[in-house]
């Protein structure tokens, strides 16, 4: 986190896609600043081994079904009395040219990435209520903008999540809640398999994927007191690549 030390004392974050990579990473940093952290994925097994070594409680369950989702939401509020951060992150890629999408691949990418979204937040919208108080921070993708070959299941998913973010801050604003995005750029286990070449198509004018923690760097000054008037806002964090 830099020179910037935020303390989430008394604080209870959700994250989920969280066994692995960014979430992971978003879990870790939250820790490390003393919030109580409930990791989410569907991968139970890895799940397990990564909330142990994050000092998380993890919590196994589908962000695409509505009875999974408000269990995990009911644990976090029965153990700490409250829920004040959602990091919605989970999602999956089915990547094929738009002719070879089949119905199922179409319906599943969009009910993990946009669907999870939205469930997550409107579980969490009636304890924002109580408490006047939510942080929301969704995972966008520059690919929601520009589109890109073989991802047009992913991109639609991307680009809702950039319109639901921005009405959820407009609606959600009155409860003293803020709503905001981010499109990041890092190294994770699926850019590992990009050829060298390809990478650097990838990489912006600072010339290298980002490192996980510094997409929790970000979602960490999202979810902070300091930035308590920014809201609807999608912050890409990826080097420069979008511009």
């Amino acid at each position: 986190m830099g020179n910037i030390s935020y303390d989430f004392a008394g604080k209870s974050v959700v994250v989920t896609g969280a066994a692995r990579g960014i979430g992971q990473a978003i879990a870790r940093h939250f820790v490390q600043a003393n919030a109580t952290v409930f990791m989410v994925d569907y991968d139970k097994d890895e799940l397990v081994e990564s909330a142990a070594a994050v000092g998380a409680v993890g919590i196994a369950a589908d962000v695409s079904n509505t009875d999974d989702v408000e269990r995990v939401v009911s644990t976090v509020v029965e153990e700490t009395g409250r829920i004040d951060i959602v990091v919605n992150n989970a999602g999956i890629l089915r990547d094929k040219v738009l002719w070879k999408i089949t119905d199922d691949d179409w319906e599943q990418v969009l009910k993990v990435h946009a669907g999870g979204t939205f469930r997550f937040t409107r579980a969490a919208v009636p304890h924002f209520r109580t408490q006047q108080f939510g942080r929301v921070i969704n995972i966008t993708s520059y690919t929601g903008l520009r589109g890109n070959r073989g991802q047009a299941n992913y991109a639609t998913a991307k680009a809702g999540i950039i319109g639901f973010t921005k009405t959820a801050a407009k609606e959600l604003a009155a409860f003293g809640v803020t709503v905001n995005a981010i499109s990041p750029n890092a190294a994770t286990r699926m850019t590992a398999t990009i050829p060298e070449e390809k990478l650097t198509e990838l990489t912006g004018p600072i010339a290298r994927l980002a490192d996980p923690s510094e997409m929790a760097d970000a979602i960490c000054f999202l979810a902070s007191e300091e930035a308590g008037y920014i809201t609807g806002v999608v912050l890409p964090v990826d080097g420069g690549v979008s511009m």
